[in-house]
């Protein structure tokens, strides 16, 4: 139909957000509410204690100073995705306080929050607060952390190892290997990120004495997780006595995913004083204080046979756990263990993941979550043994591509790949790229002393799985209808995409169609949105509420029109008698179903029984300035299987922000420790991000295989960008590096002076 699966319908909720309309957290702030300030340690690895706490609480303005001791009712912050150990002991988690008790293990570690009547006295009273350090040895490097007599983090983890997992099978590979005719080793650094969403975290908590109740006002990727963790796991509490609202969020990319410690505390702060209380995050304590992505060590090797078909694959990876371990940190780097065969067919894989502790800020999940780990290390390999044996790029892609004939194909590390056109995607990709006419560009590049280059990746990443997802579709009084979903939209256009779901399903328009998240009270279902999950998931649950709806509908319809259910049709907001004029409105069926004592909501689940699979190509093309460094993406194009599609237009609104976000990855963004596990990239002075002068016009096409596990054949699209967008910078890049100097690698992130420095040792050498 005109608006509905598979029709570019415009954003709905945009004519609030550009026209100032809006309404986040900021513009929730209640009269009378008091500010929020945390006391974070400068220190990277410390005991401390605090010596002036009754001078701070005398201070003017001040209403509480709040430390480990006032929430000692408190569970700490838990750990909720976890990765096996190998040997099968259960993974140690040690405590992750709300506040610091005795001892700091990062920088931004928080040992106090003051709490004041306005902003400005609460940072006074915070800076004011004497903590005497006494300054422990700190180690911030994987690496260093490794080795013995290095620094403990934790005194029962020796060597700072959180654990020690290990995907597909290793007796198996290794046996792969021995019969390899070549090897093909990589060492890599997938870099430490920082997600930098335009509107950065806050808070407001209050208290309802009467009845007991805590209200939460924050950001977040779903109300459902947060009450959950929020009420159950650190408050051990009923859940029924939380309120959690999450308004309009600037942005989320999975790292508003989690409960952050500023969360309880403004609640036990609010019950304290006896008003509301607001903490807003600024963006320097938004470096410290939110959790951090990335930061993997890998060692990949590929063993092949005398035709280029792959036999085997080894990775060792090295994950950054940070000082503690966050929510779903460990989990990360484990589920993106289980991506790294990519598209391609391996008799033996054998993957190991040891996370590690260092005095930094803990990581956890970010754009992709482990899956663009995956990709990036699969692909700069596969590159990397192409240019050893001397194929083309492409040539050793297709020979070891998964085939469509060969699916369902299950993967060595566990993953049933249901559908894909594998070489399909990545002809078409050069095809559009102009591949074959690469040679004549590049002669024009060195006649004006540039480098060029081009590269490829393929990617495949798992999403759009995990639990069910529960959604209510409800017929309101004056016709339209209301869905209610527990998925949170933070940029995304959900407004827009489950209108549009409804909309086929029931044949009115979306106008009419309005979508309630993000609070708990009004919609007591759902969880969460990441991983992609929300259309295909939640977008699959509103699908069979509208359609058990709308059977309500036809049913009551039947009655006023004295008609067989089976004549009736959806047509332009009635339900019509089909080839007739007869119809009824829908807002007269809903003045019967409340004359009849009929409430017409349906509240249905769906719980997938796979993830998805989506897939691609992504083709760049680069110039380089040898006497700079500086990297020009001349070209880029991407065609992806995403099933069906529902919106187009939302599609590659997410597309061309996910490979932003890989080529800022690829080419500017770098967290820098120092040893002492400072944060020399703490502003965004010192932290590059991508700019309109970065991002190149994209050319985004789709090749679609309908998605056979997803009950709307849909694949999951919000991270596919960033998954493919850095191995193919990357190898557009070492191309042109590897054609003027012979350079086989370098490293995220390829800034000027590092493209700049690799040029120069080359020629040296």
């Amino acid at each position: 139909m005109k608006f509905g699966i598979g029709a570019s319908l415009r954003r709905k909720e945009d004519s609030a957000f550009i026209t100032g309309k809006g309404s986040y957290l900021a513009d929730r702030v209640p009269d009378g509410s008091a500010w929020a300030q945390l006391v974070r340690s400068p220190i990277g690895h410390a005991r401390f204690r605090i010596e002036n706490l009754d001078d701070v609480k005398a201070m003017p303005g001040v209403d509480a100073v709040l430390t480990a001791a006032d929430i000692a009712h408190l569970n700490p912050s838990p750990c909720v995705g976890q990765a096996p150990n190998s040997d099968g002991s259960k993974l140690e988690v040690p405590p992750f306080p709300i506040l610091a008790i005795d001892t700091v293990r990062y920088v931004g570690d928080a040992v106090a929050m003051v709490v004041a009547r306005t902003p400005a006295e609460a940072r006074d009273a915070a800076e004011a607060l004497m903590v005497d350090y006494e300054e422990l040895p700190a180690v911030a490097d994987m690496a260093a952390a490794l080795k013995d007599g290095a620094p403990q983090i934790w005194p029962t983890r020796k060597n700072n190892i959180a654990y020690d997992a290990h995907v597909g099978d290793k007796d198996a590979t290794d046996a792969a290997f021995a019969k390899a005719d070549r090897i093909v080793t990589l060492e890599l650094v997938n870099n430490r990120l920082v997600t930098n969403y335009m509107e950065p975290r806050g808070a407001i908590g209050s208290y309802d004495p009467q009845s007991e109740r805590y209200t939460l006002i924050c950001g977040s990727q779903g109300v459902g997780l947060v009450k959950t963790v929020l009420a159950g796991m650190i408050f051990k509490a009923d859940k029924e006595r939380f309120h959690i609202i999450t308004p309009d969020t600037g942005g989320g990319f999975g790292t508003k995913l989690f409960v952050y410690r500023e969360y309880p505390l403004v609640l036990v702060a609010a019950e304290m004083i006896g008003r509301p209380v607001t903490w807003i995050s600024d963006r320097s304590e938004h470096f410290l204080a939110d959790s951090h992505g990335r930061d993997n060590l890998t060692r990949a090797e590929l063993a092949l046979d005398a035709k280029g078909r792959f036999l085997g694959l080894r990775v060792d990876t090295l994950a950054n756990m940070g000082g503690y371990l966050a929510q779903f940190g460990p989990f990360v780097p484990y589920v993106g263990a289980g991506m790294i065969p990519g598209l391609y067919r391996f008799k033996a894989v054998h993957g190991r993941v040891r996370g590690v502790y260092t005095n930094t800020v803990p990581t956890d999940a970010y754009r992709g979550a482990g899956r663009p780990e995956a990709a990036y290390m699969i692909e700069r390999l596969v590159d990397k043994a192409a240019r050893e044996l001397g194929i083309k790029p492409d040539a050793l892609r297709r020979k070891n591509f998964v085939t469509p004939s060969a699916m369902p194909w299950k993967t060595p590390t566990g993953k049933v790949y249901d559908s894909g056109e594998f070489d399909g995607h990545l002809r078409q990709a050069m095809a559009q790229a102009d591949w074959t006419g690469f040679n004549a560009r590049l002669r024009t590049s060195r006649k004006a002393g540039k480098l060029r280059g081009i590269g490829l990746a393929t990617y495949i990443e798992a999403c759009s799985g995990g639990a069910a997802e529960t959604a209510r579709v409800a017929l309101n009084g004056d016709g339209g209808v209301t869905v209610f979903v527990g998925t949170q939209s933070t940029g995304q256009g959900h407004v827009t995409a489950y209108a549009q779901i409804v909309a086929e399903r029931l044949g009115l328009d979306p106008q009419n169609i309005s979508v309630v998240q993000g609070d708990s009270d009004a919609y007591e279902h759902g969880s969460f949105t990441g991983g992609s999950r929300s259309i295909p998931v939640g977008g699959a649950a509103v699908s069979v509420a509208a359609v058990n709806l709308g059977e309500r509908i036809k049913a009551k319809a039947a009655d006023m029109l004295e008609s067989a259910v089976g004549d009736l049709e959806f047509l332009d907001g009635t339900i019509r008698i089909a080839g007739t004029d007869r119809a009824v409105g829908f807002a007269e069926v809903a003045e019967k179903a409340a004359a009849d004592g009929d409430d017409m909501k349906e509240t249905d689940s769906w719980a997938p029984p796979e993830a998805t699979y989506p897939n691609g190509t992504h083709v760049v093309e680069v110039e380089v300035d040898p006497d700079t460094g500086h990297i020009d993406i001349v070209s880029y194009t991407v065609v992806d299987d995403f099933g069906v599609l529902l919106n187009p237009m939302l599609l590659a609104g997410q597309v061309h922000g996910g490979i932003a976000q890989g080529i800022g990855q690829a080419m500017l963004e770098r967290t820098v420790f120092d040893e002492s596990g400072q944060l020399l990239s703490a502003t965004l002075q010192d932290y590059a991000l991508p700019r309109a002068d970065v991002i190149p016009d994209i050319g985004f096409e789709t090749r679609n295989v309908p998605c056979k596990t997803n009950l709307l054949g849909m694949k999951g699209a919000g991270e596919a960008g960033t998954i493919g967008a850095c191995p193919a910078v990357v190898n557009a890049v070492v191309d042109a590096l590897h054609r003027a100097a012979g350079i086989t690698h370098i490293d995220m992130p390829m800034t000027p002076e590092r493209v700049w420095q690799a040029l120069k040792a080359a020629q040296a050498a």
